[in-house]
């Protein structure tokens, strides 16, 4: 998924209100960070195949570190760990960590069956979701325009910047995300994976502006622990 991962971020705030809307965009495609620094490193490998699935041309050959379940845990409890070390927000902790462990768990619905459950192992995992473009645009499309919602019900702006960069966001990742299965396919992998970590780096930083000026308006009940 792509806007998925970020409605997960945008509903996220709801339950975690103490935490960055920056923090929780990075703890959503937090696996896709690790990614591409491997794929670089060479330790994973993926292909670019034309016409491999409808909506993007990637075959995943080997990600056990980034994308396995087992490892998909490690980073959620690591990404927790730190987090609760940093801010002391014992419910922020909990739901950042749900975030990262969110990934797997959208991606084994869109991808063919690539996604290991541990280094090593050989069973595969995917329910294939990509191999239709209506049904994928459907089921994202659908969680983001609740997301949406839920963050906006959930806070304020606190100024212009509050509400315009909230809605540039909103509209360049839309404007990334629907073109995309028609999209000619990029050049190499390499380029696939500088391309996703400077998509990182402007979301990411772009993500805590717009928390600076936004104010939560309604806070849900506390977490019980």
């Amino acid at each position: 998924m792509f806007i998925g991962h970020f409605a997960v971020a945008f509903a996220a705030k709801r339950v975690a209100p103490q935490a960055s809307l920056g923090t929780l965009v990075f703890a959503a495609v937090f696996l896709d960070a690790v990614w591409p620094v491997l794929v670089l490193l060479g330790i994973e490998r993926f292909r670019i195949v034309a016409g491999y699935t409808a909506i993007n041309p990637f075959e995943f050959l080997h990600y056990p570190w980034s994308h396995s379940l087992l490892m998909t845990a490690v980073w959620a409890v690591l990404f927790a760990i730190v987090y609760q070390t940093v801010k002391g927000d014992h419910a922020g902790a909990l739901w950042v960590g749900i975030a990262v462990a969110s990934h797997w768990v959208l991606d084994c619905v869109t991808h063919r069956p690539d996604l290991p459950l541990y280094p090593g192992g050989s069973e595969r995992l995917g329910l294939a979701l990509w191999q239709s473009w209506p049904a994928t645009f459907a089921v994202e499309g659908s969680m983001f325009v609740g997301a949406v919602a839920l963050y906006l019900r959930t806070t304020r702006s606190r100024d212009r910047v509050g509400t315009i960069a909230w809605w540039a966001l909103i509209a360049l990742l839309l404007a990334l995300y629907v073109p995309a299965p028609w999209s000619p396919p990029p050049r190499s992998e390499n380029t696939v994976a500088i391309a996703g970590l400077i998509a990182l780096a402007i979301f990411v930083p772009w993500a805590y502006w717009i928390d600076r000026h936004r104010a939560v308006s309604a806070t849900p009940p506390a977490v019980k622990m």
